[in-house]
């Protein structure tokens, strides 16, 4: 038996008859794009985020542009942020002509180390962009504390946060933009792309809805310009059903994790870190481990396939060499990207799944 990393069709089979139900319900209504559902989809998911504007556009990476992009980041502007983070994070600030700074990570939780981020501060910054990595918070509280003393920008990066908090906050709530991924393997996944951007500025946010759509508030009439980022009705209808699954599949993580915790308490890896105030989602069970590269190997050996996220810091990746960093700049994410690992990690893992998984561990681990 084989035991993916990530699986949707249990999941899928379970759901099955109100997804299509509600695809059938888009195909007769005769409008597909910006219609109903991504309206409403937009408004649910922003209330249950606690923000007041919600944008639905095609993916995560565009979230992050367009929420850059709707705080004036612009050539030459700076935005600090991490290396260990998914590529979109980086792209998105590149595509906007600005230059990412990056701070190093904490090595408990792989978070943003927010003590970093004032020494990054130049002339030329213009905006936080902190990352929720792996189902959980960075300090916001620091970090918005540093960007009003110098007068900046925060967005957040929520693409791996869906429903995680900080201090009963939830992620998406705590800056003046917040970018959500819906690509399948998230907390909220969907079939395909997918993403929002909020805000609770009435300005941003309209802003946002001409950047989504050509600069157009009008059809055919630009009033800036802008681009052709939409989620569709397809989309928008089946997240609107998987929303009101959210904190189940929240209660399924963070029960799933905490079987790892007591399986593999007395396994040698190092287990994930909750920082103080969060609710940690689990979108990923990170692990690690100095033998990581041969655990991986064989686990594989016995039809059970993890992953790692991330195994290049991007400051060390060719595409990002220009700008000036080089190993040893960046020690704990560097360090992290050798030895870290995600378990199997969805709500339809099974108990027998996990616990075949953790004595797989446990006996690789045994013979190290």
């Amino acid at each position: 038996m084989v035991i993916k990393v990530w699986d949707y069709l249990k999941e899928y089979r379970g759901e099955r008859k109100e997804i299509f139900s509600a695809v059938k319900k888009v195909l007769e209504s005769g409008w597909l794009i910006l219609g109903e559902n991504v309206r409403k989809f937009e408004e649910e998911f922003a209330c249950y985020c606690g923000v007041k504007f919600g944008v639905g556009v095609n993916s995560g990476t565009d979230a992050l542009f367009l929420g850059l992009k709707a705080l004036g980041i612009d050539r030459n502007d700076e935005v600090i942020t991490v290396s260990n983070t998914a590529v979109p994070t980086i792209a998105a600030i590149v595509s906007c002509q600005a230059k990412p700074r990056f701070v190093d990570i904490d090595p408990g939780t792989y978070l943003m180390d927010t003590s970093k981020i004032e020494k990054a501060i130049t002339k030329r910054t213009k905006c936080i962009l902190a990352v929720h990595l792996y189902g959980q918070c960075v300090n916001m509280q620091e970090v918005n504390k540093i960007a009003k003393k110098h007068g900046l920008k925060v967005l957040e990066d929520c693409a791996q946060s869906h429903g995680a908090t900080f201090k009963d906050r939830k992620a998406g709530s705590m800056s003046d933009v917040s970018a959500f991924s819906f690509y399948p393997t998230k907390v909220l996944g969907g079939f395909g792309d997918g993403g929002m951007v909020m805000t609770n500025n009435k300005y941003i946010y309209e802003k946002l809805r001409r950047l989504r759509f050509y600069g157009m508030e009008k059809i055919y009439y630009s009033f800036e310009h802008g681009y052709n980022s939409r989620l569709d009705e397809m989309h928008a209808a089946i997240l609107l059903n998987k929303l009101k699954h959210l904190e189940k599949y929240i209660k399924a993580r963070i029960a799933l994790a905490h079987r790892y915790n007591d399986y593999l308490a007395d396994s040698g890896l190092i287990l994930p870190e909750v920082a103080c105030g969060n609710r940690h989602v689990y979108y990923l069970y990170v692990c690690r481990h100095k033998r990581r590269d041969y655990i991986i190997s064989e686990l594989k050996k016995r039809n059970i396939f993890v992953n790692v996220s991330y195994p290049w810091p991007i400051h060390i990746m060719r595409a990002y060499r220009y700008l000036g960093y080089r190993k040893g700049s960046l020690p704990h994410s560097e360090k992290a990207a050798t030895e870290i690992f995600s378990l199997p990690m969805y709500p339809s893992l099974s108990n027998q799944e996990q616990m075949r998984v953790s004595q797989a561990l446990k006996a690789i681990l045994k013979k190290i």
